[in-house]
């Protein structure tokens, strides 16, 4: 298998981390490769998060390069923005249309973008949900991320079944029914 890359971006505190390590667990359970690579940008203090993920038959690193990611997945819109250099021009972005106001757009510095994803849909194909209010919807604001991870698995290679069965093995015990319920919602869309 040619090596894919993922990126997962996102803001301190969103779930980048148990997203990268759920799909870590399902590709490497499938039998490949994988090389996971987390970088931290201030992460406690809102800043942006970006973890690497690729596989195949042999993976040599884990950094993504510019140009060649096969999907990106933001928990952020503008994070989508900030990092859509990376996209291949066949890749898949999937988007958590919500937003949360950097440093300087809080204290008056900077303007948000408009329409970001209106115009990140004129170059990419560009999946946009908010799976923090489906979240809500299914009664815990904090499974938002495994919504996305369940949109994600649809441009994926790995069945319903082998990703259900690492989130068992992955979330804390007490959570398992609702990320299932989460990750359903969004592989349903």
């Amino acid at each position: 298998m040619e090596t894919k890359s993922i990126m997962i971006v996102g803001v301190g505190g969103q779930g980048t981390l148990l997203t990268s390590r759920i799909i870590g667990n399902v590709i490497t359970k499938a039998g490949f490769d994988v090389k996971i690579s987390e970088v931290h940008g201030m992460a406690q203090r809102g800043g942006s998060v970006v973890t690497f993920v690729r596989y195949g038959d042999e993976v040599a690193e884990p950094i993504v390069e510019e140009g060649c990611a096969d999907i990106l997945i933001a928990f952020e819109r503008l994070e989508a923005l900030r990092y859509a250099h990376f996209m291949k021009k066949d890749g898949v972005m999937i988007i958590n249309d919500v937003r949360m106001d950097p440093m300087p757009v809080a204290i008056g510095a900077a303007e948000y973008p408009e329409n970001i994803i209106e115009n990140l849909s004129k170059k990419y194909k560009v999946i946009s949900l908010d799976a923090k209010k489906e979240a809500i919807e299914l009664g815990n604001a904090r499974v938002f991320n495994t919504i996305i991870v369940g949109v994600v698995a649809k441009s994926m290679e790995f069945s319903c079944d082998e990703w259900i069965e690492v989130i068992k093995e992955t979330v804390k015990p007490k959570t398992v029914d609702i990320n299932i319920e989460a990750f359903k919602k969004g592989f349903e869309r």
